[in-house]
Formats: C-alpha cells, structure tokens, sequence
C-alpha cells in the first residue's frame, strides 16, 4: 500500500546501490522485507512502553535523524502510517472499531513526533 499511496518513496529504498526497477521487486527484496520487520520492531517497543513512551525519545530522535539523514521527509511519515492503518484494519476486520483505530493513530503520532525531533535537533558544534 505505501507505493501505491506515494511511488516517489520507492527510491528511498535502495540497498547495497541497487535501485529497484518497480515496487513489487522492493517489497519481495529481503532488505526491505527487513526493514519492515525493524520497523514493527519499533511499533511493538512503543505499545510495549506505552505507559513510558518518553522513555525511547532518545532512540526515537536519532532514528529520525537517520532517516533524515537518509533523505526520507517528515511528511512521508503521514503515508506510512495510513498504510499502517491500512494494514491493521485489514488483519483485524470488524475489531479495528473507530476507537482502536484511534490508539493506533495517537501510538504513530507519538512515534512519529519523537521522531521528528531528529530533525529539528541542530547538528552538533552549531
């Protein structure tokens, strides 16, 4: 769902050099198919602290700079979280009711938030 909602992010996503012709070839690669799993790592630490999330503001902030290091914006964050909206909604059904789906929008916010911070953080010496 993510390059159907935004193809221009398919670039982003190049491993070892190697630009992928089209994005089923991105999304059966397993760098990316690893990529994937380390951001629902990242998913999965945040419910886990939910009750402590400013506990990973640190980690969260240098994963920002790092993909803003990467070239990635802040508002390609906006179309990952509809695709993670997406995804839940369609692995839960009839469960993902409007008020799960606003914890899961609130979740990604803070996520999201923290992150940015990476790139609103002046780089060191300035």
């Amino acid at each position: 769902r993510l390059f159907d909602l935004d193809p221009d992010l398919l670039p982003l996503f190049q491993y070892n050099c190697k630009q992928f012709a089209s994005p089923e070839e991105c999304l059966s690669a397993p760098e990316f198919l690893d990529h994937i799993r380390k951001v629902m790592l990242v998913i999965d630490a945040a419910v886990n602290h939910l009750e402590d999330l400013p506990c990973l503001g640190e980690y969260l902030c240098s994963l920002g700079k790092k993909h803003q290091a990467a070239g990635v914006k802040v508002e390609s964050f906006s179309t990952v979280g509809e695709s993670l909206l997406y995804m839940l909604e369609n692995c839960l059904g009839t469960a993902f009711c409007p008020d799960v789906r606003e914890a899961w929008t609130k979740l990604y916010d803070a996520v999201v938030k923290a992150m940015r911070r990476g790139w609103d953080a002046l780089p060191e010496g300035v």
